[in-house]
């Protein structure tokens, strides 16, 4: 138990260093559902870092992201990771080299739904890396979309299951992950046109984008009334008025929320 806490608080630093967008909502989460989010949201970054890394190759990417898929369908033993990240110990984040921790992290019931969603998640980014990301059309989107973020929702939905939530509308969560996925796609498009990677189908303009952004999101809204339990509520509410915020900053001509602006919005959230 203690061994645990000690990671758990580690993990909570690491956490910190990589999303701005779940560390508050995280902490709103009883003992169990606090770990089990936060190893599912680490284990998920921890592969989202290998996607984005910009000088690691192509082909490296590729080859680590379907080792990662293939392992962690198996009864794997921690040393198969240590040896295929090993090469990359000086490339790759931290988020990344402790997958197994972030794993180990997690309460036993909820072990084979993190891993079983990271590897779906893991192969998916695969295919996206060897396809340069080349988004054609709509449906290229939402593929991309669910690999990378709708199924953050999806296996969130299984955990609020586990932890005693009765009326998840599984069917709604990937746009809960897809909706803030598209945000971030609005907000990043400058850097990411610098690496020169493009997530809007051809033919889409801004406003095009901000409408489909904003009806996942309604969805996702949705999606979120339906929870019954306040500590769920708050995590799903909390990024889903940070993402509304956000969009509203951008089609008011800022690059981002304030500080205090968060703050205000997160007050605003919980239930």
């Amino acid at each position: 138990m203690q061994a645990n806490a000690a990671l758990l608080k580690d993990a909570n630093k690491v956490l910190a260093q990589t999303s701005r967008t779940f560390i508050i909502p995280i902490s709103h989460l009883g003992a169990g559902l606090q770990e089990a989010v936060t190893a599912g949201y680490l284990s998920m970054r921890a592969i989202d870092e290998i996607e984005d890394h910009e000088k690691l190759p192509r082909e490296d990417k590729i080859s680590l992201l379907l080792s990662i898929a293939s392992l962690l369908k198996t009864d794997y033993v921690e040393e198969e990771f240590t040896s295929l990240l090993q090469p990359y110990n000086k490339d790759l984040p931290e988020v990344s080299l402790r997958l197994t921790d972030w794993i180990k992290l997690a309460p036993t019931q909820t072990k084979e739904v993190i891993c079983r969603y990271t590897s779906t998640m893991s192969q998916g980014m695969a295919e996206w890396v060897s396809k340069n990301w080349n988004i054609q059309n709509k449906e290229d989107l939402d593929d991309y979309t669910y690999y990378v973020a709708g199924l953050v929702g999806v296996m969130l939905s299984d955990l609020w299951t586990m932890y005693g939530e009765r009326d998840v509308a599984k069917e709604q969560s990937v746009a809960f992950g897809r909706g803030l996925q598209l945000v971030n796609i609005i907000s990043n498009r400058a850097e990411d046109s610098e690496r020169g990677v493009n997530f809007h189908p051809p033919g889409w303009n801004f406003d095009e984008m901000l409408a489909y952004a904003r009806q996942n999101l309604e969805i996702a809204e949705d999606y979120t009334s339906r929870i019954k339990l306040d500590p769920i509520y708050n995590f799903c509410k909390i990024p889903l008025a940070l993402a509304h915020g956000t969009l509203d900053a951008i089609v008011a001509g800022k690059s981002k929320l304030n500080r205090i602006a968060v703050l205000k919005i997160v007050s605003g959230a919980v239930r």
